[in-house]
């Protein structure tokens, strides 16, 4: 991040968008791994290889309900012609011990229950008359209804070849086979692997804290009465949801008045509670842009490196930027600004990765691919700015939504993508190919 004596010559600079990313990737740093509980790692990312310490399954079992054979009592079976074998006992999953299959024997099996010895193959009970001594059963009766199921006779009307319905011991993962490799973010499936193999902890990047405010007098709570000339705080709640898509554990704080000092004293409170701060509004040129009001002095104050510099970009919307870093563990702060898509496309553009790098991931961008421009007209962009319009994309093509005015909000909930317009593009035809970067 650049320095507090180069803030200021950072104001009359024009930042390309790629450089301002790049400021702002090399100065936040992944967070410090922790141990964490199963469900308490979901959404984190492994910060270490997970070897497997037990085959799964650790055991031949069922998949069926059914019967456990030999294959040679049950060569030829049919319904005119049946295997009649002697039921020796039950095998539930989870029983400690089993019996003992001998030749003419059968023991009845539930499915997940380990292969007793002496079975070879498994036929499922649809495949017998259940022990009832009549034609083909649908399933078991339950075993406290009638335990005599346990005994008896079974009539087994279809053979079945060697380890037939039987999961092998480590057909999923073998011990010592890598279950997980570092940079995996846990979602439920691997919480679930992790569980299956004995895992009660992992060790992870936390999931980053991610505090959001707006500013403005004119703001007024979702759901409060307006008065004259407020508007309802909109872009709070957007990046918050936005942070939360990205991985964050997101903290909204409420819209902050044009006021210097109660800003800054707002923002230093939500310090303890923050691994990366978002403001939204007060970063133009007008008399009443707050935020660069309270923080553009903050490195004079702070220690050494801190400091927020503003910035003006050659982008659009999303001119005017902040960056840099405040209190005494440094904490990143990006100011956006206010109107709702530059916000919005700012966060896209610069938050969600710096985001994604505090989670420790590889790849810290949105997907991006080319697609054929689906327009009545020309697009337009202004010569020298990088131009992120909204857009709907579908098998290859993108269509856009709304104009380019950074407070047209409604067609901003209406798409899924962002078609890129260039610097050095100030028109671009129907039928030609852009970038899009995919939202969804």
């Amino acid at each position: 991040m650049s320095s507090a004596a180069t803030r200021t010559t950072g104001q009359d600079h024009l930042w390309s968008v790629d450089d301002h990313l790049e400021d702002i990737l090399a100065t936040v740093r992944p967070l410090e791994p922790i141990e964490l509980q199963l469900l308490d790692a979901q959404g984190c990312v492994l910060v270490e290889d997970v070897t497997v310490p037990v085959s799964l399954p650790p055991f031949d079992n069922s998949s069926m309900d059914g019967y456990a054979v030999r294959v040679a009592d049950v060569a030829g079976a049919s319904e005119e012609y049946p295997a009649v074998l002697t039921v020796v006992g039950d095998v539930a999953a989870g029983q400690a011990e089993q019996p003992h299959v001998g030749p003419g024997q059968a023991a009845r099996i539930m499915t997940g229950a380990p292969l007793p010895p002496g079975a070879e193959a498994v036929v499922p009970v649809e495949w017998t008359d259940g022990g009832l001594g009549e034609g083909p059963v649908s399933g078991m009766r339950a075993h406290s209804a009638a335990p005599e199921g346990a005994s008896g006779q079974v009539h087994v009307h279809r053979p079945a070849e060697a380890r037939a319905h039987v999961r092998a011991m480590g057909s999923d993962v073998k011990a010592g086979d890598r279950a997980l490799e570092a940079g995996t973010v846990l979602g439920p499936p691997q919480i679930g692997l992790l569980a299956a193999i004995g895992r009660g902890t992992v060790r992870v990047r936390p999931r980053p804290r991610v505090v959001v405010l707006s500013t403005g007098s004119e703001l007024v709570q979702p759901d409060e009465k307006l008065g004259a000339g407020q508007i309802y705080d909109s872009n709070s709640f957007a990046l918050c949801a936005a942070a939360r898509d990205a991985g964050a554990i997101a903290y909204r704080v409420g819209a902050v008045a044009d006021d210097a000092e109660t800003l800054r004293a707002t923002i230093e409170d939500q310090l303890i509670r923050a691994d990366l701060l978002v403001t939204t509004g007060g970063v133009s040129v007008g008399a009443y842009d707050v935020v660069k009001e309270a923080l553009s002095s903050v490195g004079d104050e702070d220690e050494a490196g801190s400091g927020i510099e503003f910035r003006k970009l050659a982008m659009q919307p999303g001119k005017p930027q902040g960056f840099g870093s405040i209190g005494p563990d440094h904490t990143p702060l990006l100011a956006l600004p206010g109107n709702p898509v530059s916000s919005y496309v700012s966060f896209e553009v610069f938050v969600r990765p710096a985001i994604r790098t505090l989670m420790g991931l590889k790849d810290v961008h949105r997907p991006t691919t080319r697609a054929t421009l689906n327009a009545d007209k020309a697009l337009t962009s202004p010569s020298g700015r990088r131009q992120f319009l909204r857009g709907t994309y579908a098998d290859g093509e993108v269509t856009p939504v709304g104009g380019a005015g950074s407070h047209l909000i409604a067609a901003l909930a209406h798409a899924d993508a962002l078609i890129v317009v260039p610097e050095d593009d100030t028109s671009v035809e129907p039928g030609a190919e852009v970038e899009v970067v995919l939202l969804g």
